[in-house]
């Protein structure tokens, strides 16, 4: 298996050894891209299972039809020479069984159109979610470097192509449950959107009032005690959501997304920390 990314469909399957399905399940615990292709590709499964089984051409029979001739075949050229009759086949004593009409050549070429159709319409979106995780992992919006006649770096130009975030487009909206908290000290206000999975707890943070350069983390604290990390990103000197500040990138908040693989009635609590241990805000759940 060379990218668990590109294992949905043979999962849904069943076709993968039992080494890859265990490194594949495991992978779902953590991966929300692999369980929306699994949920799709879980719908195509009768259709990819008719693919499969398809019946072959019968011997003797080419893509020209019935009665083409394999000019490669040993007999190819006495192909109508007279043959002794072939002895009659021996009778089976039980009743013969009624086989299923194998499909039509306009049914199966809907499966595959309609196959095709849901692959690139799944691969788009896979685009789309890396392109929004690499986004979030440097930490907002797009940055360009512009250098000075010198040849040192300047300082940093933001550029925001976007006027809001794919986490807060694609998920935060859509969340029903939130909870929210602003530190009375550090001023730093936090809004988490909770939503339960199969495999744990997806997340969405919207950070605001918080200055750079940090390096920060969200880390979901369970009821026992016990910590987990659900996500990171780096601040960068602008910070995010600044009231009053004079570009867009420093005014809109920061979204990011991740999982926890805590249940939902598990989590106590959200604390925003930096990579230095300073907690900036506490958000009970």
């Amino acid at each position: 298996m060379t990218s668990p990314h590109d294992a949905a469909g043979a999962y849904v399957l069943g076709i993968l050894d039992a080494a890859d399905t265990a490194a594949f399940e495991a992978h779902l615990t953590r991966c929300d891209v692999c369980v929306a292709h699994v949920e799709e590709f879980a719908g195509l499964e009768p259709m990819l299972a008719l693919l499969a089984e398809a019946p072959p051409a019968p011997p003797g029979t080419s893509a020209a039809g019935p009665h083409a001739v394999d000019p490669y075949a040993d007999d190819a050229f006495d192909a109508f020479a007279p043959r002794p009759p072939a002895p009659p086949p021996a009778r089976d004593p039980r009743p013969p069984l009624a086989a299923a009409p194998a499909p039509g050549p306009e049914v199966l070429d809907r499966l595959v159109d309609e196959v095709a159709a849901r692959r690139a319409r799944t691969r788009r979106r896979t685009r789309f979610l890396v392109a929004a995780a690499a986004v979030l992992i440097i930490g907002g919006p797009a940055v360009a470097v512009v250098a000075t006649s010198g040849g040192e770096k300047d300082d940093r130009a933001v550029v925001d192509p976007h006027p809001t975030s794919p986490a807060e487009d694609a998920f935060f909206h859509h969340m029903e449950e939130k909870v929210q908290a602003t530190d009375p000290t550090t001023k730093v206000s936090a809004v988490v959107g909770l939503e339960r999975k199969g495999w744990g707890t997806h997340t969405v943070l919207e950070l605001k009032n918080v200055k750079g350069p940090l390096k920060c983390r969200l880390v979901a604290v369970s009821t026992s005690g016990e910590e987990e990390v659900v996500t990171s990103w780096a601040v960068p000197k602008w910070g995010y959501g600044i009231p009053g500040a004079a570009t867009d990138a420093a005014k809109n908040p920061l979204y990011v997304h991740g999982g926890a693989a805590m249940d939902r009635d598990d989590i106590d609590r959200f604390e925003v920390r930096t990579f230095d241990g300073a907690r900036l805000v506490e958000v009970d759940a």
